[in-house]
């Protein structure tokens, strides 16, 4: 007796079923073998059988067995080659959705040996007799460029495609304009899509009848279009535009946002009107949709509300929020209010930021007393009435609400400097409630730049020495301030904590400025006084999503990740998108910024930047006589001699070298947000500083670190910035642009 062995299995099974007589079987068993590829088995031992399954005139099954085919053309190229006959024969059907179907998924493939077979068959279907044909091919178009640019150039491809920005089809026109815009932003400097005028007609004409993705495309190409100067062509597309702002899709509104907000600086003043006028309501429907599309419609309106807050400076209402909006949305509409509030309806604002303050979110219980404290400090004329509410909200003795108004009054009284020093009782009272380091350190500040007006200053200001470690910036400068201020009751307290600060604390920012503050005081107490004293400029309100320079980017981005994100495009990883990004920061938390010029006029003397802080461009004052130069020299020379170094100070700093002090590093760029590249270094200090030489960084492997350093010089333009110790910064690599700064608060100065 003979035995065989009989084939048994899962895959034995599909594959008998696949070469079944019966068509519709053969159809589930390609579902089954779909299944089996989506939840990750591996099924490209079928792959022939599956092939065979392609000439059939079941456009489903031929569906099924072309996504088979773009799964495993990523992993098993070759194997795609058995299947370009069958491919190219169906790029010939009678029937226009088999030969869309081919072309498209060709272009998916992203196999380069099947590029070839595909350059005839997408010329012929570029000028097929049907448009769905026409507008499928013309995304494949860029997808092809994507994997090979040459081979679309040579064969013509784009010239056929420009082409098509005037056919007779509107979709065809939007596929072209897509696909257009896609190969301009991997290859800007070829001018691959430039609109004319007649390319514009064509446009706007298209608009109308295209579908709403079609429209999406057109109107961001129309985004990116400078109209003839002295001529109709800005009022002719803001006057086809506008009619896009009734869409019901959400998406075609904001590109419609985006263009007229473009288009407002090149039209007259009468349509600018006309054309903000009609831009409230559909922003205003936008807030009644679904909370995740209110979000991004928020994340949209307070960019739009930067630049052009008289849109809906008569709705604010409609960012009052509803007991059921997430976090997110009632975050974002606190925004919209803080951009809109006026004197006109700031009581109506507080009463609202009033009633959130009583909410059950502590998050955004707090937002909202802060929200307060910026409309104070926003609006002049409304606040003492801000005040009011916060002092109603401090009675209510909720912890996290106390905590919120302490630290938004030290704002205030930043703003208006002597103005509300009636509430300072308020705050003391409860002194023993405080907990959380931001709330003491602002009572801290109010304390020691109120010393004068407090008659307990000393008691309060001991109540905190137990916790120096946890506010000891804040702490030993509202010290110094008390001593200077009450030099007879708090002289045991400031040694007391000066001692802690030199001795006890492992910061040595803390330490330095416990040690300059001490030289200060014992030897020239009346220039510590100008520059510990000195009057400082009120906060300004910034009420400022993004910087500027960011906003004009972002303005082009409406409706894009970019705008929900406030980052630029090319941070997100969108191809072609390379900008200038000038990033302005303020530190409004360093009450030490003082005006020089007070200083040294309040002192009469040569003060020269004992506190080792960035007051800009430096002072140079002449001395008056040859002693005061010495004394002040010597001054110098103590102050480095508290380091115990032996030796003439003035030798020993000329005699350092820049190479020879290895200084802190700091993080500043991370590879999780860079796309893998760390980058780590520190600053010397230095005015108007330049690039001396171009930076030389050799190639580097994966997970490769070198150090590197770019020569500096003097010799650059001191540009007036806030802060002004930032340096800006911009790296470019092959994976794209980097932008980023560093602030110079720990700086050394290296002569």
């Amino acid at each position: 007796m003979a035995f065989q062995t009989k084939e048994k299995g899962e895959a034995f099974e599909l594959r008998a079923d696949l070469n079944s007589e019966y068509r519709e079987k053969r159809k589930e068993t390609v579902k089954k073998v779909i299944a089996n590829m989506t939840i990750g088995k591996d099924v490209s031992g079928l792959f022939a059988d599956v092939v065979k399954n392609m000439q059939t005139d079941d456009i489903e099954l031929k569906k099924l067995v072309y996504l088979y085919l773009i799964n495993y053309a990523k992993t098993q190229p070759e194997l795609v080659i058995l299947a370009v006959n069958t491919f190219l024969k169906d790029t010939d059907d009678l029937n226009p959705l088999i030969r869309a179907l081919a072309i498209r998924t060709l272009g998916c493939l992203r196999v380069e040996k099947v590029v070839d077979y595909l350059m005839e068959p997408l010329k012929k279907s570029l000028k097929d007799d049907d448009p769905y044909v026409r507008k499928t091919s013309a995304l494949c178009v860029a997808k092809i460029f994507d994997l090979n640019p040459s081979i679309c150039i040579d064969n013509g491809l784009i010239s056929s495609l420009q082409d098509m920005l005037s056919d007779r089809n509107p979709m065809v026109i939007a596929n072209a304009v897509s696909a257009l815009s896609e190969i301009h932003a991997q290859a800007p400097q070829d001018q691959i899509f430039v609109i004319t005028s007649p390319i514009l007609t064509k446009l706007l004409a298209a608009l109308n009848e295209c579908t709403e993705w079609g429209q999406i495309c057109i109107l961001d190409s129309l985004a990116s279009y400078k109209p003839q100067p002295g001529s109709r062509e800005a009022s002719e597309i803001v006057e086809r535009v506008i009619a896009r702002l009734q869409h019901a899709n959400a998406s075609v509104v904001l590109s419609a946002v985006k263009v007229l907000l473009i288009y407002l600086g090149f039209v007259d003043n009468d349509l600018s009107k006309q054309v903000i006028k009609k831009m409230a309501p559909p922003l205003v429907t936008l807030l009644a949709s679904d909370p995740e599309i209110q979000y991004v419609a928020l994340r949209n309106i307070n960019l739009i509300l930067q630049r052009h807050p008289q849109i809906l400076a008569a709705e604010i209402r409609v960012f009052f929020t509803k007991y059921n909006d997430p976090l997110y949305v009632k975050l974002e509409k606190l925004e919209a209010i803080i951009k809109l509030v006026s004197l006109d309806n700031i009581d109506q604002v507080l009463l609202e930021l009033r009633e959130y303050a009583s909410e059950v979110d502590v998050e955004f219980v707090r937002r909202s007393v802060r929200a307060i404290g910026r409309c104070a400090v926003k609006l002049d004329d409304a606040s003492e009435r801000c005040i009011n509410v916060l002092l109603e909200l401090i009675k209510t003795k909720v912890n996290y609400v106390l905590q919120e108004a302490v630290v938004v009054i030290k704002d205030v009284f930043r703003k208006y400097p002597r103005k509300y020093e009636g509430v300072i009782p308020a705050l003391c009272e409860n002194l023993e409630a405080l907990d959380e380091p931001d709330a003491k350190a602002a009572l801290v500040w109010i304390i020691g730049e109120y010393a004068e007006r407090i008659e307990n200053a000393e008691e309060l200001v001991e109540y905190f020495v137990e916790g120096f470690k946890e506010e000891s910036a804040k702490l030993l400068t509202a010290t110094v301030k008390l001593f200077l201020k009450k030099p007879g009751s708090a002289q045991e307290l400031v040694q007391k904590i000066l001692q802690l600060a030199t001795q006890g604390v492992e910061n040595p920012d803390i330490r330095d400025r416990a040690y300059i503050y001490w030289r200060l005081l014992s030897s020239n107490p009346q220039a510590a006084k100008a520059v510990v004293l000195a009057e400082k400029p009120p906060i300004e309100s910034d009420n400022s999503t993004v910087s500027e320079t960011l906003l004009d980017e972002l303005i082009y981005h409406i409706g894009s990740l970019a705008s929900v994100y406030h980052r630029p495009a090319a941070l997100l990883g969108v191809r072609g998108d390379s900008i200038e990004l000038k990033i302005s920061a303020t530190n409004e938390d360093d009450e030490n910024t003082v005006d020089v010029q007070k200083v040294v006029a309040s002192v009469g003397g040569n003060i020269e930047n004992l506190l080792d802080l960035d007051f800009g461009t430096p002072a140079i004052i002449p001395s008056s006589s040859n002693t005061q130069s010495s004394q002040s020299a010597s001054n110098v020379d103590d102050l480095l001699g508290i380091m115990d170094i032996g030796g003439s100070s003035h030798s020993l700093v000329n005699n350092i070298s820049a190479a020879s002090i290895e200084l802190p590093k700091v993080q500043l760029l991370k590879s999780e947000t860079a796309n893998g590249l760390d980058l780590s270094g520190a600053f010397t200090k230095s005015y108007g500083i330049a690039p001396s030489a171009a930076l030389s960084v050799p190639p580097l492997l994966a997970q490769q670190t070198v150090n590197v350093s770019l020569p500096l010089n003097r010799n650059g333009n001191v540009v007036a910035q806030q802060p002004a110790n930032a340096v800006q910064i911009a790296i470019k690599n092959s994976l794209g642009v980097y932008y980023f700064q560093i602030l110079l608060t720990d700086e050394r100065i290296l002569v």
